[in-house]
């Protein structure tokens, strides 16, 4: 795993090693200090689903309607991406929620908290939770929404602009598969292969709501996750 950046211990010492839910994962991400993060935001939001979820989606970070609920797209973007899910054929049912960065970051402009992107000391620092999580999750497809979430998982050199739609094989593609290819079986430490799954890569649904022209934009996201969708079906 990639060494935490000075001045950010990361997130593995306040991931208990016992825990072998999300349940149990999200109860200690509460307490979880391993970046500055934590000092300013309301709360940690962590995933939200089931965890026998088909697909996976990871996004950014918890925008300012998620860090005062503490749940995971909840806001603008989190409601758009609920239509395009639903327009692209995908089950919410079987999808877990969840993001690359746990805590909102943001600056304060008078009495308004204004989103800012989580920097790479950020993602490494958080990155432990990810792994965690899908050490407990079993998906068929992982679909990455965004630079941030892409950089978590596949790296820095990968550019969501140049492969998104793509399927790609998981977790081979992951910048360090190494991290998800076993996963525990039971609480007494075993451990067996993942099963091989596919993740694409498209934008966050928040840059839909940015765009120029949005109902293009819309389009080419449920087009994205439709790929995923028949990838279910087949």
């Amino acid at each position: 795993m990639a060494e935490q950046s000075e001045g950010a211990p990361g997130a593995q010492e306040f991931i208990p090693p016992q825990a072998d839910t999300i349940d149990q994962l999200r109860a200690a991400a509460a307490g979880c200090q391993g970046c500055e993060l934590y000092r300013d935001a309301s709360q940690t939001v962590f995933g939200r689903g089931d965890e026998s979820a088909r697909v996976v989606l990871v996004g950014e970070q918890p925008g300012d309607m998620e860090d005062q609920k503490g749940l995971p797209f909840v806001g603008p973007a989190g409601r758009l991406l609920r239509k395009a899910v639903d327009d692209a054929g995908l089950d919410p049912g079987h999808i877990y929620l969840t993001n690359a960065v746990k805590h909102f970051r943001f600056e304060l402009r008078g009495k308004r908290r204004i989103h800012q992107t989580p920097d790479r000391v950020h993602i490494t620092a958080c990155r432990p939770w990810l792994v965690a999580e899908f050490a407990r999750l079993h998906p068929e497809i992982v679909v990455v929404l965004g630079a941030t979430a892409a950089k978590a998982l596949l790296g820095p050199t990968f550019r969501v602009t140049k492969q998104r739609g793509e399927l790609l094989p998981w977790p081979a593609a992951a910048q360090h598969p190494e991290d998800f290819v076993r996963v525990p079986v039971d609480n007494t430490g075993k451990v067996a292969d993942a099963p091989a799954a596919r993740l694409l890569a498209t934008i966050h649904p928040s840059a839909v709501l940015r765009a120029d022209n949005q109902d293009v934009a819309y389009e080419g996201l449920v087009k994205d996750l439709t790929v995923a969708a028949r990838a279910l079906a087949s």
